[in-house]
Formats: C-alpha cells, sequence, structure tokens
C-alpha cells in the first residue's frame, strides 16, 4: 500500500505530460495541415470525348520551384491516347474551386515507384523534401492526399501513422524457375529500404505526401497498401500502409 501511495503522484504527473505533449502534437498538426494543404494536387489524364473528361488516378505534391511535382510511378498511365488528344493532367484545389493544369513527364523511377512532372501555368506553394535517414520506428507522421474521390470528393484528406517498421522490400522475380545466381545477384542489388505504417491509405492516396506533423518536412511518399485485392482496400482495410523515404526523392531531383 504504501509504494502504491509513493508512485500514484508520478504516475499522475507522467499522465499529465504526456496529455500536453498529445495536445501540442494535435496544434501544429493543424497548423501544418493549412500551410502544405496548396502544395497537394491530384494526378490524371484529361480526355475530352470521356465521360467524364478527367480520369483522376492518385496524389502529388508541389516541391523546389512550385512547377515540379513528385507522385508515384505506377500513378503514371503507360499509355495516353495521343490520337484523341489525351494529356497528362494535374488538379489543384483552391478557394475559388478547382483547377486543372497540363503536365508532362519529366523523370521515372521505376525501381522506387516515383516520378516528377512539370506542370503549367503560375508556380504554387512548395512542401520542403527533408532527409528521411532521420526517421525512426515509433515516430507519427502524418500524410495528406485524395482517397476515394468518387466517395469523398475532391478534398484533401490527412491521416496519421507510426512507423512500425523500417523494413527491407526488392522486386519480385516473375517466377521461380527465373531464380537463377544472376537473378538473384539482381533481387539483392535492387532491394531497398521502405517505411511500414500503421496508418490506413487507400485507393487515390497514392504519390500522397508522408511529412512530419510538426514542420509540415516531407519525408516519404505513400505508394501501397498491404492488400489482398483492390476491393478489400475499402472494404477490409489492412491497415499497414507502406511509403518510399525522402532521400530516393531527393536523389530524383538531383539527377539530370
Amino acid at each position: 500500500m504504501t509504494l502504491f501511495k509513493h508512485s500514484a503522484k508520478p504516475f499522475a504527473l507522467l499522465c499529465a505530460a504526456f496529455l500536453l505533449n498529445t495536445a501540442a502534437h494535435a496544434a501544429d498538426l493543424i497548423d501544418t495541415i493549412a500551410s502544405i494543404k496548396p502544395s497537394i494536387v491530384g494526378i490524371g489524364t484529361f480526355l475530352q470525348l470521356r465521360s467524364p473528361a478527367v480520369s483522376f488516378v492518385g496524389t502529388g505534391f508541389v516541391v523546389g520551384n512550385g512547377l515540379s511535382v513528385v507522385t508515384n510511378a505506377h500513378v503514371i498511365p503507360e499509355e495516353i491516347d495521343a490520337l484523341h488528344k489525351e494529356t497528362l493532367q494535374v488538379t489543384v484545389a483552391n478557394g475559388s474551386g478547382t483547377e486543372y493544369r497540363d503536365a508532362v513527364l519529366v523523370k521515372l523511377d521505376r525501381l522506387h515507384d516515383l516520378a516528377l512532372l512539370k506542370i503549367s501555368g503560375a508556380p504554387l506553394p512548395v512542401m520542403k523534401v527533408g532527409d528521411s535517414s532521420t526517421v525512426r520506428e515509433g515516430q507519427m507522421l502524418a500524410f495528406t492526399g485524395f482517397p476515394l474521390t468518387g466517395i469523398l470528393g475532391f478534398h484533401p484528406v490527412t491521416h496519421r501513422g507510426m512507423v512500425s517498421a523500417v523494413t527491407v522490400v526488392a522486386t519480385q522475380a516473375p517466377s521461380s524457375r527465373s531464380l537463377d545466381a544472376r537473378a538473384i545477384i539482381q533481387l539483392q542489388r535492387d532491394a531497398y529500404e521502405v517505411f511500414q505504417l500503421d496508418g490506413t491509405a487507400y485507393p487515390g492516396g497514392s504519390g500522397s505526401p508522408l511529412y512530419d506533423p510538426a514542420s509540415g518536412v516531407v519525408l516519404g511518399v505513400i505508394n501501397k497498401v498491404l492488400n489482398v485485392t483492390k476491393e478489400a482496400a475499402i472494404t477490409n482495410p489492412s491497415g499497414i500502409t507502406y511509403a518510399i523515404p525522402s532521400n530516393f526523392v531527393r536523389a530524383l531531383l538531383e539527377t539530370k
């Protein structure tokens, strides 16, 4: 009983400190979301003969000079119907409504599932890309994008997630028959670390920036969710999401 009485006060102080810290982080995130939302854009294609004319496929974020957009490589269509004047397009949500801008693919990094686009028009607010080597397991991060636009509409949506693990991924071999010595060596060379999060991302959120809630500095790019089927992403999400570390984004921006 004596031990319990002595430990009650320190425990109460710890609880109070935890609540104050949680409240401070929540306040930081509120301000951060407001500052980064103008940098979040939708990625899709425009084809006048199609209904709807704009086909939304993912999310991106503005970096650099305000006319550069980072997204996932798998978000970019493998083929554009140039014959019928289909174009790659970026959608911007602003105070006056929705703005559509033409975009062109500048760089593609399929190994790390990253793409860099150049957009037309006036420069947009940018996000700073930070050093992902500073990220630690247990760290809380946030990501903002355009999930389930057919249901939720074109509005930026923010989720939070803890870095559950820093794990290694590698390109899968087509079949076990192709796993000769050369293929195994190549798989080992292609392996790289990604962030595993306990937050849930949804279709349309691919390419969303993963950022520090306090500063808004980008530390990764959401690229996939652990699901058996696409339908399960909505009806029975696993709650396991993966993100590409931002140092691969920095490398993409620095290459000529």
